[in-house]
Order: C-alpha cells, then structure tokens, then sequence
C-alpha cells in the first residue's frame, strides 16, 4: 500500500505556490479563531501529514449539509477535499456509484482501519428494523454501526445527525434517532444546524486534520469555537433589543427600521451557532440581517420548539432577571434614568467642590 501525499505536497502537485500556501494556513488559523502564531504550526502540520481518508455517510436526510459544505470560502471545500482530506466514500461527491462505492467503502474499512474519519449526515431510522433507509442493499443503520466501529473520530453533520431535525419531529413515524443514541461507545462532534454554516464544517476538519485531535467541546458534544456563543450576543440588532425596540409586525415601521426581530418569532436568545459572526454566503449576511428571524435549527427538537413566527415567553435579559419583551424596554428605562441621576448628582458635586475648594476641606476635616 503506498504511503499518501502529505497536504503540502497536493498542493504544490496543483501549481500553488509557497506564497499562497502560507496565505492559506493564515486564512484557516483566522477562520478557526487561533491566534496568528498557530499558521506556523498549521503549516507545519500540513508539510508533514498524510492526508486523512474520510467516510461520508448520508442516511435520512435532503443532502443540505453537503450542498452547504462545497460552498465554503474559508477555506475553500475544494482545498479540503483535494488537498487536505482523502475522501474516500460519500453519495453525493465521489464518482463511483453501485457496487463500486460500495466496494471502495470496504476498501477503505479494510486498509484505513483505526485511521478514518467518519462523517456522517442524516440519521437512522430504528422502526421496521431500519428499513426505511436502506444503502446498498441493507439498512443505513447496519452500515453505521460497521463504520463507526473502527472510525478514528465521528462528526455529526447537521441537525439530522446531531438531534433528529425534521425526520424526528412529531410523530417520527419512522422513528428517525439521532447517531449519538445508537452509537454510544464513542465520543461524537456535533455540528448542529439545518444546514452547518459551511465555514464551521471546514473549519472542523481543518483542526482535526492539523491537529490529529478533536476540537474542544461544550457538554453537549459541540466545538465551543463555533458554538460557544448565541446568536443573540454578537447580533447586530441586540442594541435594539437593550433597549426595547422590536418590530411587531414583518411591514411595520420598526421592521423598516432594523428592530429587533423577537417578538416576531427570533430564537436568536437561545441559539447557540456562529450566524451573527462567521455569516453566510462568504460572510455577507445571516437570516436575521436579511429580515427574518432566526428558527433555532441548531438547537434540538427545534422543529417541535412551537410556531417559528411565535416570540418565546421568556427570555434572558441584560437586566438580570427573566423578563418578557414587553418589560424589556421599561426595565431598560427605568435603569437607564437611574444612571443618569446619579451621574448628574455626582456632576453637580464634584461642581460645587471645585467653585468652593476651602469649603469642601472643612466638610473633609469634619468627616475625618
């Protein structure tokens, strides 16, 4: 079996230079929120690391989290693929279809075992004994548990893998059930959303793949650099909602404004994803920007989580306490006057000390 290429290696085989090369390595330490220093290391890594074979499985699923993965800019899905991964199988990108693919999954089982990744979109349905999903010619959930067994790491793409999405909303007659509650004997990386932005799904394997480890994660199996924040904190209407301002209707004068979306149904509160920073479409916008409210599709059961254009009945609010939209703006009021009384008292105080400063060193002696 000969030894593959290492990353750096693929690249210059496709005429890029040492120049862009490193450019690359800075664009995806940028990407990955790591501090300058780490390109040296990335780069490193990339000079002398075989590139890592990576089995995509799709079970119930509409294929969103590929559609999105091959659209990413930084960096581009087309450097991961060729250059920085061996991907090995997968329905929608390899060439091989039948029983070709289905060899080449054996292939890969046989000669990469203990070394592959496995990455897995959709999920599987246990009712029927699995056969409502079948692939190459049995049940999806069989050819899970196989690949699974022997895989280095497992990456739950989308929200289908990570917690059910659609295929598990009420009733679930198939009884479609998220991979971490079949596959329970080994750690998996949840990159929830309906689809992942596609920068955090390359962004994912570039640190696995640079690093050889897995990217630190929340308590519920998530990269906490993409996942470690909600949408709500960094969104570009949160000053809105600071101050009680929401559209209440998607033609009213708020909405023309740039209100906060809240009370219109934003699950942008108790979202954790990326949206409000890495963005989509190559950074250019996110839902919210474009004047519908985020769904919440990161976060689990958000199909059954109530009518999408619905406000939540509570919310955290910066004032401490848990408050509904309607209290947002008064208690923001009422802080706000209470600040700037104290400021003006403390103004006039300091004024009177300065036109008078014998009088203010009496008042000193006495309190002393």
């Amino acid at each position: 079996m000969s030894v593959p290429d290492t990353f750096y290696e693929v690249f210059r085989q496709q005429g890029i230079s040492r120049r862009s090369f490193t450019k690359f390595c800075s664009l995806t330490a940028a990407s990955l929120g790591l501090a300058p220093s780490f390109a040296s290391r990335i780069a490193h890594a990339m000079e002398t690391k075989p590139r890592t074979p990576v089995i995509w499985l799709n079970g119930l699923e509409c294929t969103c989290c590929s559609e999105s993965f091959i659209r990413s800019g930084h960096p581009l899905a087309s450097d991961v693929v060729l250059s920085m991964l061996s991907l090995d199988y997968s329905h929608t990108l390899m060439a091989s279809a039948g029983h070709q693919a289905e060899a080449i999954l054996q292939e890969t089982l046989r000669d990469h075992a203990g070394e592959y990744i496995l990455a897995v979109e959709g999920n599987p349905p246990l009712n029927e004994d699995g056969m409502f999903c079948i692939v190459g010619g049995r049940p999806f959930v069989e050819q899970l548990k196989e690949m699974a067994a022997d895989a280095k790491a497992i990456i739950a793409w989308g929200s289908c893998a990570s917690n059910g999405c659609v295929q598990a909303a009420r009733p679930n007659p198939t009884q479609a059930t998220p991979i971490h509650k079949v596959i329970r004997d080994k750690p998996i990386i949840k990159v929830p959303g309906c689809p992942p932005i596609p920068e955090v799904m390359t962004g994912v394997l570039t640190y696995m793949l640079t690093f050889d480890r897995v990217p630190p994660l929340d308590r519920l199996g998530r990269p906490e650099m993409f996942y470690g924040q909600r949408i709500h904190d960094k969104c570009y209407r949160r000053p809105h909602f600071d101050a009680g301002q929401f559209a209440e209707a998607w033609d009213d004068e708020n909405s023309r404004k740039g209100y906060c979306l809240y009370k219109m149904g934003c699950r942008g509160p108790t979202t954790y994803n990326a949206c409000s920073t890495v963005r989509w479409n190559g950074g250019v916008s996110f839902p919210i920007q474009s004047g519908h409210g985020c769904i919440g599709c990161s976060e689990e059961n958000f199909w059954d989580n109530g009518p999408f254009y619905e406000r939540l009945a509570d919310v955290h609010t910066p004032l401490g306490v848990e408050s509904n939209a309607d209290k947002i703006g008064l208690g923001a009021a009422g802080l706000i006057g209470t600040a700037i009384a104290a400021h003006a008292a403390a103004s006039a105080l300091q004024r009177a000390r300065v036109a008078d400063p014998e009088r203010s060193s009496q008042d000193h002696n006495k309190r002393a």
